[in-house]
């Protein structure tokens, strides 16, 4: 969740539960999206800091943006037992005024809550350095009637329950609209596919800044 004035207590204690108890198959897609990283590094929508005991040694420091202040209580417990430097704020990404661009961005379940995805996606492209990158790992629209059973959850009950959560967006056509270009992008389920749940399959890959971009 990344709009301005996030306060969100019934979310944030469900997805407080739900992080406590994530299942290792969830934990090993975020090992991959960590995968290789270095330097400094933003993390967007960090909630409870799942994502700080799996950075790898080469992350110099993590600015890890988390705006709904219960879930940036929980972050600030977790980057307190980080290997690497962690910065929990409650700014939003629209606020944050750094001086230096970041070596890469994590998005890691965020970009199907904000409101307006491609205009935080253009803001992420201007805070990375030319050649960094961004590495999402985000739910992703699907194809068939598992996309009529998103597209039913997210025009009811669906994002009011989980922190505005979008299940039927294509966050990867948004990331090339804004300018990056995509590496390594797979798609991957997490779920058996007969399930008719709408957050079943995820997107994970590396959006590349090109370095010719100013």
């Amino acid at each position: 969740m990344i709009s301005d004035g996030v306060s969100n207590p019934f979310f944030a204690r469900v997805w407080a539960l739900m992080s406590a108890h994530e299942t290792e198959a969830l934990t090993r897609l975020r090992r991959d999206n960590l995968d290789g990283l270095s330097g400094r590094v933003l993390e967007v929508g960090a909630g409870t800091g799942t994502n700080f005991a799996l950075y790898p040694p080469t992350v110099a420091e993590v600015l890890a943006v988390e705006p709904e202040p219960l879930l940036a209580g929980h972050a600030r417990t977790a980057a307190a037992a980080a290997p690497v430097p962690v910065r929990v704020t409650e700014q939003t990404v629209e606020s944050l005024a750094e001086a230096e661009p970041f070596d890469a961005v994590v998005c890691s379940l965020v970009l199907c809550t904000v409101d307006d995805a491609e205009y935080v996606v253009r803001q992420l492209f201007s805070v990375l350095k030319p050649g960094g990158e961004l590495r999402y790992m985000e739910h992703v629209a699907s194809a068939g009637w598992r996309g009529g059973v998103q597209a039913a959850a997210d025009a009811t009950l669906w994002p009011r329950l989980f922190g505005g959560c979008h299940t039927h967006r294509d966050t990867e056509a948004t990331l090339r609209g804004a300018g990056f270009e995509l590496q390594a992008a797979r798609h991957q389920w997490t779920m058996p596919r007969w399930l008719p749940l709408p957050v079943a399959e995820f997107a994970l890959g590396r959006a590349v800044k090109p370095a010719r971009a100013g």
